[in-house]
């Protein structure tokens, strides 16, 4: 049986903040992250969804994370690309999400709900909420550092999880949660590592 899981209510939200929580790093997110659930009408569509977080070089001012979402359509084997920049905010609870390219003008905050490790394994999971937006509902994401996704008893604590929060939102998307569709179409694929002083890997 898994643990159970706790969440940080988003921002906005009048629930109470649990006690003890701390925000995760920049180095604990980055990365390949497989998303494996969501609520995101946008995914529907999608398969072999990752999202890599690449630290930008230690300077002045707040702290900048290289964001990119890959995907596939559910029927063509054409990888699409979505690159923005994260910027942190609220002690790296959240980010805000500003496009590249054309995509400039596009903006969009969202934020960490939970981070850790699965019960009785090494494998890492994310949960991140993302507010309204001019094209998008408000929506929550469930994360797996391994391709292979996340234990059943783990994605139903995460449910389980949201539907607890004190805030009508919240308890709404506890019950809107769908999974992904993943394969082995992106299993070879060669991506670059999060850490520019490297040569490119192979992610599974």
């Amino acid at each position: 049986m898994a643990a159970s899981i706790v969440l940080r209510p988003p921002i906005t939200s009048s629930a109470k903040v649990p006690e003890g929580l701390t925000a995760p790093s920049v180095e604990d997110l980055k990365g390949v992250w497989h998303v494996t659930h969501s609520t995101l009408p946008m995914w529907k569509k999608a398969r072999n969804i990752r999202i890599t977080y690449t630290p930008h070089q230690a300077g002045n001012g707040p702290v900048k994370i290289n964001d990119n979402v890959s995907y596939q359509s559910l029927t063509a084997a054409k990888i699409k690309n979505v690159d923005g920049v994260d910027v942190a905010q609220d002690g790296g609870w959240s980010y805000k999400w500003r496009g590249k390219g054309l995509l400039m003008i596009a903006s969009s905050k969202w934020e960490i709900m939970a981070f850790g490790k699965e019960h009785g394994s090494e494998n890492e999971y994310a949960v991140t909420f993302f507010n309204k937006t001019l094209f998008t509902p408000a929506g929550v994401d469930f994360y797996s550092r391994a391709p292979e996704g996340l234990k059943a008893e783990t994605v139903e604590a995460m449910k389980a999880a949201l539907l607890s929060i004190e805030d009508e939102t919240i308890k709404s998307l506890g019950g809107q949660i769908f999974e992904i569709k993943m394969d082995d179409a992106r299993q070879h694929e060669v991506v670059k590592d999060t850490d520019t002083t490297k040569a490119n890997s192979v992610v599974a």
